[in-house]
């Protein structure tokens, strides 16, 4: 099957996109896209637009060729978005979406209904550059596009924590290792290395943090503030939610980073049984069951009660 290949085929100006503040999944399915159809159509013009870029996952632009934070000035026959559940999540990037002449979503979110004129959307794959695996021809992934697809992997199956990895996901992640990829040394840099400052904020989030629910829930605040006294970019952020969900006899990991006055994005992890997906749909957000996320506006103590009532209402 080469799916991604026959979709490329009639297209000659192609935009690559995905969420705004791409993850692992986001970023290493772009790329591994963007790498998988340049090998087969050099002469077409694809252009991979990604209004940020993560540091630690720089490395898969190694000459930072590949992925632009400008958006293209064209006007493109086909744009492809991964690992966006709506348009709304492509930010900039709507307004090509919304001109081209063809659309593609490939994605792997409950919460996205296909708004592309084609999509890809497996609910029950573990990420979304394992949805992207399988249109591809597996003799055909070489070193590049198989480094990429695994930090996607990776990343969104928690290392293979999470209980979103399959027999399948684990088979495709043992294909990729075959490609040669030192896939030992992205687990490190990728996913536990810290620095100082990342340590640091990592620390005074947890000091900071409440149980609620007899134990069954615990949340924390990022404040503005907190950024500013350590020099913190969201990036140093990553990684904090998981530390608050491991935490023993915890159910829901609530994690709030201020974004404005009285506004905070919300990021909501679970262990067993409650479903986050729907909390986060309810309040215009989305994700997967035990990963999800929103925005919501008023003070901490506002924010934390409505979530609640909904986590109560399924425990």
């Amino acid at each position: 099957m080469d799916e991604l290949k026959n979709i490329a085929e009639k297209a000659q100006d192609i935009i690559i996109t995905g969420h705004i503040k791409p993850d692992g999944d986001c970023v290493g399915a772009c790329i591994a896209a963007y790498n998988y159809l340049h090998k087969f159509y050099p002469e077409k013009n694809i252009n991979v637009y990604l209004k940020e870029l993560p540091e630690r996952f720089a490395f898969l632009d190694s000459n930072g060729k590949i992925i632009s934070n400008k958006l293209p000035q064209c006007n493109p026959n086909l744009v492809m978005v991964f690992d966006s559940s709506s348009a709304a999540m492509l930010g900039e990037a709507v307004k090509l979406f919304r001109s081209a002449k063809d659309s593609v979503c490939i994605d792997h979110h409950i919460s996205n209904k296909g708004y592309a004129k084609t999509n890809f959307i497996d609910v029950s794959a573990s990420s979304t550059c394992e949805v992207l695996y399988n249109l591809m021809s597996e003799d055909d992934i070489d070193f590049k596009i198989a480094e990429a697809l695994y930090i996607g992997i990776a990343f969104d199956t928690g290392v293979f924590r999470y209980s979103n990895t399959s027999r399948k996901t684990m088979e495709i992640a043992a294909k990729l290792m075959e490609k040669g990829i030192p896939f030992w040394d992205y687990i490190d840099k990728c996913f536990y290395q810290r620095t100082y400052i990342q340590a640091q904020l990592l620390g005074r989030t947890l000091l900071t943090s409440m149980l609620l629910m007899d134990g069954k829930c615990i949340f924390a605040v990022i404040t503005r503030r907190m950024m500013e006294f350590y020099g913190a970019s969201i990036e140093d952020t990553v990684g904090i939610i998981e530390q608050l969900r491991i935490t023993k006899g915890v159910e829901v990991a609530i994690l709030l980073y201020e974004t404005g006055k009285q506004e905070y994005r919300v990021s909501l992890r679970s262990n067993k049984y409650v479903d986050v997906n729907k909390i986060a749909v309810y309040f215009g957000g989305g994700g997967h069951k035990k990963a999800a996320g929103f925005t919501m506006g008023g003070s901490v103590h506002d924010v934390v009660n409505n979530i609640t009532e909904h986590i109560e209402a399924q425990i």
